[in-house]
């Protein structure tokens, strides 16, 4: 609800009621291409949609510092220098956040992190008495590729990671997380507080079936019109894509299928080069980056959707997918395991290369089971719209600002 002021004078006739105004804080946002960055968007757009005065600050996409307007959304973007690791990613250059923070008098901070502009923007609405919603994307396994962290050294540096988000976190008046299973994962890495399971959401009016036929969708794309396999992430090592390649030749021995993969990452030439070598590229397409406004045109080409990835705390690119009535094949693994209810579509155990491609194969070749398995996806994406998270989040914010 929108907050009432009054004037201290004599009078204290009531001012005009301002919108809810809240500052949002990340170290990645668009054109970033990360699940974070588009879900930090979707809430940014859709909470101003509802009335609200949004204020997102972030790392600058090229340098100098910057401020605009996008989506009704006043965007500041902090100065940025190029991160060593990894040259294409910039990182905010650190820095107090305490004069943005005195210009925007948010009435609530809600950080999407604990690196720099999180940690930067937290401490500020400490300092100034500005109460801090804090919501949890991170995993260690998203960082090691970028940090280029040894095998043998992953555990320790995980430990080291978690208990620096703890220090972090734990300054926030409210925790929250997209799935109950990323809650139940930060009680066991020794967060004590609360954490809430609020979905990141899906925009169920765009990421709908298609009466179009595949065809159609797939001559937009480039693709060859034939059974389709569908990946949409980064192409990166904890997304464990090579498996998902490898799986292909077995899924060609019973069908003319094809993979298609929406993404970009480091992984992309190692991929190309396995394809080649193992005898598919001719069946695995590598699409590059597709502009959000086309990502339903992308699932619409598809039969169905798979996600080998071990690293996911919800996966957006999951839920769309099933949003437009696409069975899933899904890693058993973190929050995976809670997007297949056993109606539609199967989980594997990951790196079983042979369990997946068998699974994969099932579905492709049966149409009747593809549209069963369809039908209860998108019957499941119906309980994660993002309206209802949008006013979860807006409630969360009145409960900590009165």
């Amino acid at each position: 609800m929108p907050l009432h002021r009054t004037r201290p004078d004599a009078d204290l006739s009531p001012v005009p009621e301002r919108p809810r105004r809240i500052m949002i804080s990340t170290d990645t946002y668009p054109p970033d291409v990360n699940g974070t960055a588009y879900f930090t968007h979707r809430l940014a757009a859709g909470l101003a949609e509802r009335g609200n005065e949004v204020h997102v600050v972030c790392q600058s996409d090229h340098g100098p510092a910057a401020a605009d307007v996008v989506d009704g959304v006043i965007v500041h973007r902090l100065r940025s220098a190029p991160l060593l690791v990894h040259p294409t990613m910039r990182v905010a250059v650190p820095a107090r956040l305490d004069r943005l923070m005195a210009a925007i008098d948010p009435d609530v901070l809600h950080t999407q992190g604990h690196f720099v502009v999180g940690r930067a923007a937290l401490a500020a609405a400490r300092r100034r008495g500005v109460p801090v919603v804090a919501t949890n994307h991170f995993m260690p396994d998203n960082l090691f590729q970028f940090g280029r962290v040894p095998e043998r050294l992953r555990r320790g540096a995980g430990r080291l990671a978690w208990r620096d988000f703890g220090r972090v976190y734990r300054k926030a008046d409210r925790v929250t997380t997209p799935t109950p299973l990323a809650a139940t994962l930060l009680a066991e890495q020794g967060f004590g507080r609360e954490v809430e399971a609020v979905s990141c959401g899906i925009d169920l009016t765009r990421f709908h079936p298609h009466a179009e036929p595949k065809a159609w969708a797939r001559k937009l794309l480039g693709l060859p019109d034939r059974p389709t396999v569908l990946f949409v992430g980064r192409l990166d090592e904890e997304k464990r894509l090579a498996d998902l390649v490898r799986a292909m030749p077995y899924v060609l021995n019973d069908l003319d299928a094809q993979l298609a993969l929406v993404g970009r990452g480091n992984r992309r030439e190692e991929l190309e080069r396995l394809a080649d070598r193992i005898g598919v590229a001719g069946n695995v397409s590598f699409l590059g980056f597709v502009a959000d406004e086309k990502m339903p045109q992308a699932y619409a080409a598809a039969d169905v959707f798979a996600m080998p990835s071990v690293a996911e705390l919800q996966s957006i690119a999951t839920l769309e997918a099933m949003a437009t009535g696409l069975p899933v094949v899904l890693a058993d693994a973190m929050a995976l395991p809670h997007l297949v209810n056993g109606d539609n579509g199967y989980l594997f155990p990951p790196g079983d290369v042979t369990a997946l491609a068998r699974h994969l194969t099932a579905v492709l070749a049966d149409g009747d089971l593809r549209e069963r398995l369809g039908l209860a996806s998108r019957a499941l994406a119906l309980s994660h719209d993002h309206r209802t998270s949008l006013a979860r989040f807006e409630q969360i914010y009145d409960e900590v600002t009165r």
